[in-house]
């Protein structure tokens, strides 16, 4: 295949900022309440000079665009047209938008109508969204049978006949704030920015050569969120609140792989979430990019291999050990970057909070949220060959043991609960 040449930049340079010198990019006040004040992200490359943050749009689907343009599929000077883009539900904004530590793992104002910054667009930056809202219908072939045992019923506005589900959805990239991500674990900021220079290769100079930009558009993966009721629901305190945060899975969430709990458990917050929908609430899954514990698929199907080899075979006493040999930690997911999303949501209660995972729990009670109950996935749902991972879970207190309530149960006490209060 031969690839066409794409135009060539007149001068090479190893960073996206070529100079300290000459015109000084627009500054971000982050936390400002008024989003013209607080400035926009850009983080496009058409002009260097406007660039006021490292990295790019769409993480690392970067490398695709570079190949579209490399092969000249794409336009080196495309620009976005974002008219009728406007999210389709407004979210937003809420009091954590303003608080500078609470949200730093996202830009709050990251879907706001284009035309919010019309005049600085007319100036030529190329100013692009990093959130984007709209609707849709999804469709989980369990709801059906969930529908047949009389566990969820149709009411033809959330949940349609044909077992379609009515969602409001949104897609978040990551978008971080240096400076609080440097607080909230505690290291120097400087440490961070060269540290996260070195482990991706030298790939961003900028994180240790221009200290001034303090937003950073990692190239790794963000959140697509999926609300299922009316979305005013969810700040409104008299109104009931579930939520499942769901870390990728594609093996199991995918293609039904059962070494593991995580479909299940999704489907299983997807039918408490409706439950809780149908009750006059609104139900949240929020799902994040952060396949096999942030370690990666070839790493997981690794560690697959070392358990179910070793002598024995898997067992739940050395279900994380072999992870440990093998990737040098247990858990790669940091859930005190995880809460940031509820906090765009503007969550302050969550009433049915779908998982037993205390290193969530605690996150998201750290952050100031707080939790009413906790659900558990129901035991005919566990795959037999994820007993496991379960097992050995509550063996290393990653899951609590408390007894809650199927979602049975859940379903009627929210409805319950709804009738006497609302």
């Amino acid at each position: 295949m031969t690839f066409a040449q794409p135009p060539r930049p007149k001068h090479i340079v190893l960073t996206s900022h070529p100079t300290h010198f000459g015109e000084k990019p627009l500054p971000i006040q982050w936390g400002h309440a008024d989003p013209t004040q607080r400035g926009p992200v850009i983080a496009t490359l058409g002009n260097p000079a406007h660039r006021n943050a490292i990295g790019t749009h769409s993480g690392g689907y970067a490398v695709y665009r570079a190949l579209a343009i490399a092969s000249g599929s794409l336009d080196l000077n495309h620009r976005a047209d974002l008219t009728n883009t406007a999210p389709t539900v407004a979210i937003g904004p809420h009091p954590s938008w303003t608080i500078p530590d609470k949200i730093i793992s996202l830009d709050p104002f990251g879907a706001l109508d284009h035309e919010l910054f019309a005049d600085l667009r007319a100036e030529g930056y190329d100013i692009r969204p990093s959130i984007a809202i709209t609707k849709a219908h999804i469709n989980i072939p369990e709801l059906q049978a969930a529908v047949a045992e009389g566990r969820v019923k149709v009411d033809g506005k959330i949940l349609k006949d044909k077992g379609e589900v009515v969602a409001t959805k949104a897609a978040i990239e990551p978008v971080w704030y240096l400076p609080g991500i440097a607080q909230r674990f505690g290291v120097p900021e400087m440490d961070l920015r060269r540290i996260l220079f070195e482990q991706t290769g030298g790939m961003f100079p900028e994180l240790v050569t221009r200290p001034d930009l303090q937003v950073f558009l990692p190239p790794i993966g963000g959140h697509t969120v999926y609300i299922l009721g009316d979305v005013d629901a969810i700040t409104d305190p008299d109104r009931p609140l579930s939520l499942r945060i769901h870390d990728e899975c594609n093996g199991s969430d995918v293609f039904g792989s059962d070494i593991c709990t995580c479909r299940p458990y999704l489907v299983h917050g997807i039918e408490v979430a409706l439950a809780t929908a149908q009750a006059g609430g609104a139900g949240v899954i929020i799902y994040a990019r952060k396949e096999g514990r942030a370690l990666g698929e070839v790493t997981k199907f690794l560690v697959y291999n070392a358990r179910k080899r070793q002598e024995g075979g898997d067992r739940a006493d050395t279900y994380f050990t072999r992870t440990e040999c093998v990737a040098g930690v247990q858990d790669m997911r940091f859930q005190e970057l995880m809460p940031d999303v509820m906090h765009w949501l503007g969550i302050t209660r969550i009433d049915q909070f779908v998982s037993m995972s205390n290193l969530k729990y605690d996150a998201v009670v750290k952050s100031g949220i707080k939790i009413i109950e906790r659900i558990t996935i129901p035991e005919d749902l566990i795959p037999a060959d994820a007993q496991v991972e379960i097992k050995a879970k509550k063996a290393a207190g990653y899951y609590t043991e408390d007894e809650v309530p199927d979602s049975e149960i859940l379903a009627q006490t929210i409805g319950r609960q709804y009738d006497e209060d609302g």
